[in-house]
């Protein structure tokens, strides 16, 4: 079957072969030739076919020798393959202008102005943990908050029932994940204050260094503090009321750090005082202590008339190690910032 852009021409019986064609005087020598031996309604793609059978396709080969010919007086025509330029078109007034070659860095002009000094409200880490904060607070008030407020009215309210209160796992976990943001709270208090009043300029790469030192210092002080609670208590009173004033005082490190949360807030976010942010601060450590005074003495020197010795008992389990913090901060921070 002949394809529809194809031809067939009808040739003599004695054209056998594409040689004896070529052999022969009356072989079409020009394509208006090929055409003429078509029909008159051959369609373009047919004229094609036709003149592709006839004449095959040969490979141009191209000389090789220069060009010799050109106008007498003339140089030889140069090589279009060459290109070569002229210098004043390859470079001009702004070729060595850094602007003009935006690949190349270059020095700003002018002065440099001051950088823009550090600010907590912008920095997007501190956000996270506040906001990480927030969402534990309210995780574990949704939890134990049954808890909580049947430990606050017993707080006050010391029950004449020989039986403690019973904390499951869960409650005693989530105390001590609230004891972990109390320090949190802490650390990021005095980093504020740190960089505000002392210096902004330390040795450390970043400044989440400075501040997960300042967070595990205050870890390191509460555990410190309840270590020394346990072997005094355990060596002058009973395990029993030991184990009651731990969780006292676990209840009421938790609620130095609901108290310490809006204080934190406002002093990052909402620019107060900060001479009102440390009389809130003070405050509230006062309250704190007021609270564990209280609770020691209700739990180990009630029955007793030993006043000065709660007193002693006070001061040494809760004002020196409080000393000693101070110092350990002041330390750290003198030797980790940059002394111009």
């Amino acid at each position: 079957m002949t394809p529809p852009d194809s031809i067939t021409v009808n040739l003599p019986s004695s054209f056998n072969s594409i040689d004896s064609l070529v052999r022969q005087p009356a072989k079409p020598q020009t394509p208006y030739q090929v055409l003429r031996l078509l029909p008159k309604d051959a369609t373009p793609a047919q004229q094609d076919s036709a003149i592709q059978a006839w004449f095959g396709h040969a490979e141009i080969h191209y000389s090789e020798q220069p060009d010799t010919l050109h106008l007498p007086g003339h140089e030889v025509p140069r090589d279009l393959k060459k290109v070569n330029i002229p210098q004043y078109y390859r470079e001009n007034y702004f070729s060595n202008d850094t602007l003009y070659h935006e690949e190349v860095s270059a020095a700003r002009f002018g002065v440099a102005g001051d950088p823009v000094p550090y600010a907590l409200h912008n920095d997007d880490i501190i956000t996270g943990l506040l906001l990480l904060c927030f969402l534990f607070i309210m995780l574990i008030m949704s939890r134990i908050s049954g808890f909580m407020l049947h430990q606050a009215k017993d707080f006050f309210y010391p029950s004449k029932a020989k039986n403690l209160l019973l904390e499951t796992g869960l409650e005693i976990r989530m105390q001590i994940v609230f004891t972990v943001v109390t320090c949190l709270l802490l650390a990021l208090s005095y980093f504020f204050y740190v960089i505000r009043y002392n210096s902004d300029s330390f040795i450390l790469d970043s400044e989440y260094a400075l501040l997960g030192i300042y967070m595990a210092t205050f870890i390191a002080y509460f555990c410190v503090k309840m270590l020394l609670y346990t072997v005094v208590n355990t060596t002058f009173f009973d395990h029993k009321k030991n184990l009651q004033f731990l969780g006292s005082l676990l209840f009421i490190t938790s609620i130095e750090g609901m108290l310490l949360f809006p204080q934190v807030l406002l002093l990052i976010y909402f620019q107060i005082s900060v001479q009102n942010a440390a009389y809130y601060f003070i405050f509230v450590l006062s309250f704190v202590k007021i609270l564990t005074f209280y609770k020691s003495y209700i739990i180990f020197f009630k029955q007793k008339d030993f006043f000065l010795q709660i007193i002693l008992y006070f001061c040494t389990l809760e004002m020196i190690p409080l000393s000693v913090l101070w110092t350990a901060l002041m330390v750290i921070t003198n030797s980790l910032k940059v002394n111009f």
